[in-house]
This record gives structure tokens, sequence and C-alpha cells, in this order.
């Protein structure tokens, strides 16, 4: 699942993101596993199993609210800003998670105020065509609120420290493109990118929000209620209970070949994209010392460039609001808000907030 996102805690929008009508949807929900008792089998293929078979694939815990008083901890100023001197003279190689964006209203996986959900993987969304139509109506509700997030003052901040920090690049787990609207340069979007749709098939590519007008075209019972389900999704205790009841929604395969389209982001049971992993080790290599921003680092993908830096003999800091698997390790462990400690840095190497880039999506 792209989920893979490494998150805090959700908190209040940053005022720089204001003007949305309301917080972006939850990515991670539109993941959520087809139904409790899903087969990896399509559901009207002869051989598929009952509805109340159990799983076939081994799952993680679902993921949900973590222990609220690992949460909320602040380093002093003085811890802040020693962190801030083992990273000056560079070169420094940036990995983020959700936790950079939660002030943009993309709600994390993991925070005291996560939401539980259990992830839907690869093999259910390929094998499984109710998986399908429960991901794509999901997502058609809730994309025009998430392209509606706005880079926040730690994106910002993060893009105006490039040069006072030497910093080679952003290696992020998220997949919402808001590091490269706020201006950070290079970015290797290491679980991929949701605003994309890849056909499994022919490779080919297709934008979101093209898709996005497929889907409310062959949906116009979805198109003529968006509004009201968006509104309802956002309310509702789990997220997308209205949308749950759509098993008869409608989905496109690729213009090119009818292939399978999916997003092109990581699922669980899915590796990141090859280049994707050579460009961010490279990344790490060309650098001094690795800065983690956001990222619980639960996940493989993005810890091992933690454990990659530690054994290189370069210098890990880290700055998170709660636990992460690389506590005991890391050279300087920062505790708070990724946008506070920025902020302090950039104050005290007398930085402004990066002015960011025009949107073009």
């Amino acid at each position: 699942m792209t989920g893979r996102l490494d998150p805090t805690r959700t908190g209040a929008p940053d005022p720089g993101s204001a003007g949305r009508a309301g917080p972006a949807a939850d990515v991670g929900r539109w993941f959520s596993t087809g139904a409790q008792t899903a087969s990896v089998g399509a559901p009207d293929s002869p051989n598929a199993p009952s509805p109340n078979a159990p799983r076939t694939h081994a799952r993680d815990h679902p993921w949900g609210p973590a222990d609220p008083s690992l949460y909320g901890r602040l380093s002093t100023p003085e811890e802040v800003l020693g962190a801030l001197d083992v990273l000056r003279g560079g070169p420094v190689t940036v990995l983020t998670g959700a936790g950079l964006s939660t002030e943009s209203g993309l709600p994390d996986y993991r925070g005291p105020r996560a939401v539980p959900r259990t992830p839907m993987t690869y093999q259910e969304f390929v094998r499984s065509d109710l998986s399908r139509r429960r991901y794509w109506a999901r997502s058609t509700v809730g994309w025009t609120q998430f392209g509606a997030a706005r880079p926040n003052r730690g994106h910002r901040l993060l893009a105006a420290l490039a040069a006072p920090l030497e910093i080679r690049g952003v290696i992020t787990q998220n997949v919402d493109r808001l590091h490269e609207e706020a201006g950070s340069n290079p970015v290797v979007d290491l679980h991929g990118r949701l605003d994309v749709v890849r056909c499994l098939d022919c490779d080919a590519t297709v934008s979101r929000d093209s898709l996005h007008s497929r889907l409310l075209g062959m949906n116009p019972d979805i198109a003529a209620r968006l509004e009201d389900l968006a509104r309802d999704a956002a309310q509702a205790p789990d997220g997308d209970a209205e949308v749950d009841r759509t098993s008869r929604f409608r989905y496109p395969p690729c213009a090119l070949c009818g292939g399978m389209l999916k997003p092109d982001v990581v699922f669980f049971g899915e590796s990141a994209r090859r280049e994707m992993v050579a460009d961010a080790f490279a990344l790490l290599e060309r650098s001094r010392a690795l800065l983690v921003l956001g990222s619980s680092l639960t996940v493989m993908s993005g810890l091992r460039f933690a454990r990659q830096a530690l054994a290189d003999g370069k210098p890990v800091v880290i700055v998170n609001d709660g636990p992460t698997r690389a506590d005991d390790r890391a050279t300087v462990r920062v505790h708070g808000r990724v946008g506070d400690v920025l902020g302090a840095w950039a104050l005290e190497l007398g930085v402004r907030d990066h002015p960011g880039r025009h949107r073009s999506r």
C-alpha cells in the first residue's frame, strides 16, 4: 500500500494551507481492504471462494491510533539547535514521512488520532474486481479534496533550508507531491505518485485528473452526489460508509491496451520501483548526513536508509513527534513537530519560507 506513509499525528491545518473547503481526503482509507472477508479471487469467478472464506494473504496489524502518552514530548531549544550543529557543513539527504503532511490536512496512520484500518495488498487489488471497485469508488469521492492539499510551513521551510544545509535531495515516503510544489529539488518519490495512474500491462501512464473525469462519466450517480458523498466521507466514523455500498461502481481499462490500471503508488505486498530505490541510495551516498523528518521508520522501505547511513558512519538526525524504530541508534533525536523544529533552524540561520511553485496539477 502506498499507505507506507510513516506519520506522527494529525494536527490543525497550517495557516499557509488555508482556503480549502474542508480537510483533505484520508487517502489511507482508499487503500483499506476490499471487505472484512474479501478473498483474493475475483468475486465473479467460478472458482471464487465463498464470501466468508478466511483471508489468504498475511497481514500486518491494522493501522490505528498509538498510545497518546508517546506523543507530545518536546526537546529543549538547546537540543534543537544541537541537532542543527550536527547537520552544518553538509551535504545532507532528507528522508520524510507522513508527519510532514499532517498539517496540510492529510491524516496519518499511526498517530494517536489515526483511524484503525487494514491495508489492501497489491495481490488483493490485482486479483479482486470487488477490491478494485472499492478502491476507485473511494478515491473518486476523495480525489478533489486530496488534490486541494497544499504545502504547509514544514514543506516550505525544508525547501528554504536546502542551500544553507547543503541538502542534496529529499527522499519521501509520501505520495502527495507537496515537496515538489513547495520547491524542494530533487525529490525521490520512493512510494510513487498518487497523481499518476499506470497500466500494469503496457506500463503507460495517465494523469489521475484525466482518469477522474472518465470515472465520473462512467458513474453519473456518483458524479451527481459527489459533494455530498465527500462531505459524508470526511465526517463518518469510518470515513466512507456510503461509498462502501457502491458495489456497482465502474472503472475503465487502459485506453491503449485494455490492461489493468492502478495508481502509481506502492501497495503492501509490492516493491518500490528499482529506479526510485537506486536514486534514493545515490543521494545518500553523496551525503555526509541523513535527516529524518516526520517518519516513524516503521516500515523497512524507510528504515533501510537510516541503517545504511549508520553503517557508513554517517550521523542520523531524527525529528518526529512520537517514537521511531531508530530512536536507540540515532545520532541526535529531536522530539516535536517538524514545522516547529525547522522553524527554529530557519530562525537561527536567518532563512525565510520558500515561496514554493505554481501548482501544475
